[in-house]
């Protein structure tokens, strides 16, 4: 029988042809390449720069996008020829829009010096006046970064661009890839920063030092920096306000086929706004570059050949030495002698009988401390509270390489960290980590060189003594960290700046407009959770029985938070100090009227 299901069932289609893959040589030849356009701002004025010109593939293709469409071009042999075709059809495409500012072309060094030692950057490329620009208005962004092979002839290709009038950029400074070394060679108009430094920005400190230490050596070299990957307001307003000259990314505006007039308005919001970032600071002590070798004294050595005899000849004549160390042939320690045992051993009955002509190395410590000349100051701190305190007593060997170069006392060590401890306490306090004095004044100098108003508080504890000698230095420790803690959860970190001045005393300055509102959050929220450090029974009580500044015993309530609050309208104030002794005084005001907040015009 007949399936007549399978007689009436249509014909089978066919399968598609398959596509055959696009290559880049079809790509240049049919020109399916096009060229897309993002803006590059000004941070101080927020008008277009110029653009960067990116190149984009047949839309939905496997080579659509820069990284597939370079890596084919490598293996199809093509780089060069692929990065010429791009920057000239940039050049036209650009010219029809007739957009402000400069055009960034992206090539690397190898594609630039064979296009400018083959003539096609003289014959082709640059020969703008067919596309109605200047040459001027051209800048080369290097996007090889790898060590370049033939840096004098990337060299002469600059220096042919130069004549021109075209300018040079470096592309993604500081990607893994970048050389400092290339910088400093090639001398670039503009510097690219990579966008890892922009991301999270006004949360890490270390990004921003390595911003400022950018702008040194930008101020250096003659460069100027654009930041790269700006996705958001606050990363914007701390790299305009550590003076960034351009920025580039999606807050700015998008790559698109038509470029921008502008940039898009929440960039244009922050570059016009007087506010000002809180910037990062770094929360850990420093040293300020102070090495072991900064504590080193000269000082003579003996070898293991020397006896007790000479060695006290040695003491002898130099009364000023506290210990000695023993060298071998390398002029490498061994062992160290300190002055005031073996003096205290050469001075006992018979000592020099039994032992003058033995080896000095008897009763040396043989295994001494030993740090290279090239060791921070904080790496050394672990001496001082070491259970082998003999490492105090009789100091320790500096060396550089292995080899002696001289002695350290831990007389030096402890001045020395306690002078870099309080310099630090000065940028940020070693118990609640905030920004310390140095930082708090130069926040408030920034607040006026900006010209807008802000308002500084002044954060002091009522009856806090008491309780700091009821409790405990400890528990009155947790108080201030209290303190810390209610504060910065209810200041916004990127408009309110948070400061500890010392002791119980902090410094709030408020650019945040519900500031009044967030003063009365921090009191309250401090009151109701410090009544959680004192005992049942002063809280029955409501207070503690203690002396007070006078010594005479007196009953004190529980623990609470004052603020002070100054309004500081554009140029009523012109100094910092000025600033921080009005808040003061709102805050003594506070304080003497028992007010949560008490508020004063500048």
């Amino acid at each position: 029988m007949t399936n007549t299901a399978t007689l009436n069932r249509p014909p089978l289609a066919s399968p598609p042809a398959q596509r055959a893959p696009l290559s880049v040589q079809t790509l240049i030849d049919q020109a399916l390449l096009t060229t897309v356009f993002q803006p590059i701002a000004q941070l101080d004025c927020g008008l277009i720069y110029g653009h960067e010109a990116l190149v984009r593939g047949p839309l939905g293709s496997a080579l659509e996008y820069p990284d597939a469409l370079f890596s084919a071009g490598r293996e199809e042999g093509l780089s060069n020829e692929l990065e010429v075709h791009c920057a000239m059809q940039a050049i036209a495409d650009w010219s029809r829009l007739k957009l402000p500012g400069r055009l960034l072309l992206n090539m690397s060094a190898t594609a630039l010096s064979s296009a400018v030692s083959e003539g096609v950057a003289q014959d082709r490329l640059f020969v703008c006046e067919d596309h109605g620009i200047c040459a001027s208005r051209l800048m080369i962004e290097l996007t090889e970064h790898e060590r370049v092979a033939d840096i004098e002839s990337l060299r002469r290709a600059i220096a042919v661009l130069r004549r021109k009038g075209v300018g040079i950029a470096l592309d993604d400074f500081g990607d893994g890839r970048s050389s400092l070394r290339l910088w400093s060679e090639i001398q670039p108009d503009i510097v690219k920063i990579d966008k890892y430094f922009t991301h999270d920005l006004p949360d890490h400190a270390e990004k921003l030092q390595t911003f400022r230490a950018l702008l040194q050596l930008a101020e250096t070299f003659g460069a100027q920096l654009v930041a790269e990957g700006i996705e958001n307001a606050e990363e914007l307003r701390v790299l305009r306000d550590l003076g960034v000259a351009f920025g580039q990314g999606w807050l700015i505006g998008r790559p698109s086929r038509d470029g921008a007039r502008e940039a898009l308005s929440g960039a244009r919001d922050v570059l016009s706004s007087s506010e000002i970032a809180v910037l990062p600071e770094l929360r850990r002590a420093s040293s300020n570059g102070v090495t072991a070798e900064r504590l080193m004294m000269e000082a003579v050595t003996v070898t293991a050949e020397t006896t007790h005899e000479q060695l006290f000849r040695v003491f002898n004549a130099h009364e000023d030495l506290h210990a000695i160390a023993v060298l071998n042939a390398g002029q490498e320690p061994v062992a160290l002698i300190d002055r005031a045992q073996f003096i205290n051993r050469w001075a006992k009955p018979f000592f020099m009988d039994l032992y003058g002509r033995h080896s000095c190395t008897l009763f040396a410590n043989p295994t001494p401390l030993i740090v290279n000349a090239d060791t921070g100051i904080e790496a050394l701190t672990t001496v001082l509270t070491s259970a082998d305190q003999r490492y105090l007593r009789e100091g320790f060997i500096i060396v550089r390489e292995g080899r002696y170069l001289g002695l350290g006392t831990g007389e030096q060590l402890v001045r020395s960290v306690t002078e870099a401890r309080i310099e630090a306490a000065r940028h940020a306090n070693p118990l609640t980590f905030l920004p310390g004095n140095i930082p708090i004044s130069q926040h408030i100098g920034r607040l006026l060189t900006s010209g807008r108003e802000f308002v500084a508080a002044y954060a002091d504890l009522n009856h806090f003594k008491p309780f700091n000698d009821e409790y405990g230095y400890w528990r009155g420790d947790e108080m201030i960290r209290l303190v810390a803690r209610v504060a910065s959860n209810h200041c916004d970190s990127q408009r309110d700046f948070l400061g500890h001045v010392g002791g119980d005393d902090f410094v709030m300055l408020f650019q945040s407009a519900d500031w009044e509102q967030r003063c009365e959050q921090i009191v309250n929220g401090f009151n109701e959770l410090a009544r959680n450090l004192f005992d049942a029974a002063a809280l029955q009580a409501g207070g503690i029985m203690a002396e007070d500044r006078h010594g005479d015993m007196r009953f004190h309530p529980c623990t609470t938070l004052s603020i002070g609050a100054v309004r500081v309208s554009p140029g009523s104030l012109q100094r910092a100090e000025d600033v921080a002794s009005a808040a003061a005084t709102a805050k003594r005001h506070a304080k003497h009227e028992a007010l949560s907040v008490y508020v004063m015009a500048a």
